[in-house]
């Protein structure tokens, strides 16, 4: 294929990616219920829930805007051969291949991070606060700043480093040899994150001795969950947002419950959340997630290996010869439909896995305190009660609230 053609073929990619999450987004901007619904009046007031609209149109209005800017840079990039260009102006002062590499996803990490930072400090400091969810300081900003690039050099080099390694040395057979370091970085990123990573970012405390930790080592232990640690993170520090989640693989497991968690809700509905997150173990959605994973990076590598060393792609984004780094950026555009289709695969099990969590909860502890715990998350929130069915369907990981209780019932 021609590289004018695969160049129209990525920008028709492009295009119509875009325009699908933009029909998206409208049709879930204009699927809220401006009336005060009856069926929410129970644990939403009138107020709260107008508070909820205007918060909801508000991300919505400023995702327009982020999406608009990201894909008219996305396509005057690709059109003019911006890539390209990247690549032969590095290439003037560097002949290494690895060294070439690295220098140019490095530049475009930090110009992409450079870009997009003017957005979340408007996303973080003037939505989030207006709503009164912000509590990060600016201080706090720069800091997770330093640390998230600290940590993309770090990990992000390292494993762009042996992925370029093994291609360069192995050829097209490259993918079977990442794909098995992948799925060790995957064990030790799960067993490891609360441990390595997440106090990087936040304070982790063990939970305190108490009627809560108390309720929750019973509920543990009557359900036979290998519970060995719960630890409280101090989210407050940057949202008034509350969540809680699993960690670990094997026989040592950890729960982490959000301290803004902790203060809004009573013991009988922190310890459903519990239930509902045991649920998840009990059913074997870890598992069941680690292993599509694993799959699917297989699946991502084959396919990038078919074409990573097809010089029309290098010369179809601007390169004047074959440039590796320049063929992963095409692949990442050619493979995002594959995404996209897994992405809604892997959206539609995990709702049903979370349908089957809340069941699980409702059985081994009740109903009424997990129902009573979601109904808080989302007033306190300021949830979406009424997205697009097709919105669900494509972007959703979590059934809506409504379908949840009524699950329940």
């Amino acid at each position: 294929m021609r590289p004018e053609t695969l160049l129209y073929v990525i920008l028709a990619i492009v295009i119509i990616d875009y325009l699908l999450d933009q029909l998206l987004d409208y049709l879930n901007y204009k699927s809220t219920k401006t009336e005060f619904p009856a069926e929410v009046s129970g644990f939403y007031d009138r107020d709260k829930y107008e508070k909820s609209i205007e918060y909801q149109k508000v991300r919505s209005s400023f995702s327009f805007v982020t999406s608009a800017f990201s894909f008219i840079l996305s396509i005057s990039l690709l059109y003019f051969g911006v890539f390209g260009l990247l690549d032969r102006l590095i290439a003037v002062y560097v002949q290494n291949d690895l060294a070439l590499a690295l220098i140019y996803f490095g530049a475009l990490f930090i110009l992409s991070d450079l870009l997009n930072t003017p957005f979340q400090l408007y996303s973080t400091f003037v939505i989030e606060e207006k709503f009164g969810f912000n509590k990060t300081s600016v201080k706090t900003f720069l800091f997770d700043k330093i640390k998230g690039y600290s940590l993309a050099v770090i990990i992000g080099g390292l494993l762009i480093s042996v992925l370029l390694l093994l291609v360069l040395e192995i050829g097209p057979d490259f993918w079977m040899y990442f794909w098995v370091i992948a799925i060790i970085f995957l064990l030790f990123f799960n067993m490891f994150y609360t441990s390595l990573i997440l106090p990087l970012f936040n304070k982790l405390t063990p939970l305190e001795d108490g009627l809560l930790k108390k309720a929750i080592q019973d509920y543990s232990r009557d359900v036979d969950f290998p519970l060995t640690n719960v630890f409280v993170i101090d989210g407050s520090k940057r949202s008034n947002k509350a969540n809680a989640f699993f960690s670990g693989i094997g026989k040592k497991k950890k729960i982490v419950l959000y301290d803004t968690l902790i203060n809004n809700h009573t013991t009988e509905e922190l310890v459903a959340v519990l239930a509902h997150e045991v649920g998840h173990f009990k059913k074997k959605h870890i598992i069941q997630g680690f292993a599509i994973s694993i799959g699917q990076i297989g699946l991502m590598l084959f396919v990038m290996s078919l074409i990573i060393f097809n010089k029309q792609l290098s010369l179809a984004l601007g390169a004047q010869d074959l440039a590796l780094h320049v063929n992963l950026i095409a692949f990442t555009i050619l493979y995002s439909p594959v995404s996209k289709i897994f992405g809604v695969l892997g959206n539609i099990i995990s709702r049903k896995n979370e349908f089957e969590a809340d069941a699980y909860a409702a059985k081994t502890f009740s109903s009424t305190p997990l129902k009573s715990a979601l109904k808080k998350l989302s007033v306190d929130n300021l949830s979406n009660l009424y997205p697009h069915p097709a919105y669900v369907f494509f972007n959703y990981s979590h059934p809506p609230l409504l379908k949840r209780l009524e699950a329940m019932s």
